[in-house]
């Protein structure tokens, strides 16, 4: 029997346990699909990352929900990036790029605090309109229309991965959510496979400007994602797009988790170009254990 060790860490965090756990598979070329979907599934972290080699970039990475793979995820790559530097894998780079199933992204690296911090870039922002009905909407995430910032549209972004950003106004409606996963792809009907991403302009910490949930599709075999990367980036296009169009660029902080005791940052930079608007994200992560799981 083939044994093969997943690694638990947790990203948007330096505190073992708080923002958002992942497992990393390193040197998983070996593995076949099929495998990486069953190491996924048994592990049951919202993703599990496997770390390939690859000849169009420095590295390959893979990502797959305990349900199915996907092309790209924020938490994941922090997660993955943090254990391959820390373990010397780069040696004295500030920078690598990084070949996923949806394309090649540069990636970046630096010290603040005595703590590495893990940069990088997204995929060009895409919105859509959410052309549903906002009481069912509302109703499958457990608050009323009237606790919904309707000044503000609710439209379906991606960076990377598709969700339904949803502006809330108060931030004491998002201790009262409680998901029915299974109702989405019903309501989502332009996007029936797209996860659901409620935020607002209250927050926790004031060195926050956003506060979010996150709510798995029920395809991806979870319920809440605890610390979104790219739903954090998309919020970032998304402020620049239906917030603040006067602005050329714009960074803050996105905070996420603190309702499920799983407290985390993601550090978000947007800026407009000539085609666009270019989305980046950062954070730490840190080490917390291991996984054994056999073949």
């Amino acid at each position: 029997m083939e044994q093969f060790r997943v690694y638990h860490y947790d990203s948007f965090t330096s505190i073992p346990h708080q923002g958002n756990p992942a497992g990393v598979v390193f040197k998983a070329d070996r593995l076949s699909d099929s495998e990486m979907q069953l190491i996924a599934h048994r592990v049951g972290f919202n993703e599990t990352v496997f770390v390939l080699e690859s000849n169009r970039a420095d590295i390959r990475l893979r990502y797959f929900t305990p349900g199915h793979e996907i092309g790209l995820c924020g938490h994941a790559t922090i997660a993955s990036i943090y254990g391959l530097h820390s373990n010397g894998m780069f040696g004295d780079v500030d920078s690598i790029t990084l070949e996923t199933k949806d394309g090649i992204l540069p990636v970046s690296f630096s010290n603040k605090d005595n703590k590495l911090y893990i940069k990088m870039k997204q995929h060009s922002p895409q919105f859509l309109p959410f052309e549903g009905k906002v009481e069912e909407l509302s109703a499958s995430i457990g608050i009323s229309p009237s606790e919904m910032e309707m000044t503000l549209p609710i439209v379906y972004g991606s960076t990377g991965a598709w969700t339904l950003l949803i502006p809330v106004k108060r931030l004491s409606s998002f201790r009262e959510m409680k998901p029915n996963n299974n109702q989405f792809p019903n309501i989502l009907k332009e996007m029936p496979k797209a996860s659901v991403h409620p935020f607002c302009m209250e927050v926790v910490n004031s060195s926050s400007l956003m506060h979010a949930r996150h709510f798995s599709s029920p395809f991806s075999g979870t319920t809440e994602d605890a610390v979104t990367g790219t739903a954090s980036g998309v919020m970032g296009a998304y402020y620049l797009e239906y917030m603040d169009n006067e602005k050329d660029e714009v960074q803050f902080i996105v905070e996420q988790g603190q309702e499920i005791g799983k407290d985390g940052r993601v550090h978000v930079d947007v800026r407009r170009n000539p085609e666009g608007i270019d989305v980046y994200i950062e954070g730490t992560a840190v080490y917390v254990g291991e996984v054994n799981w056999k073949k």
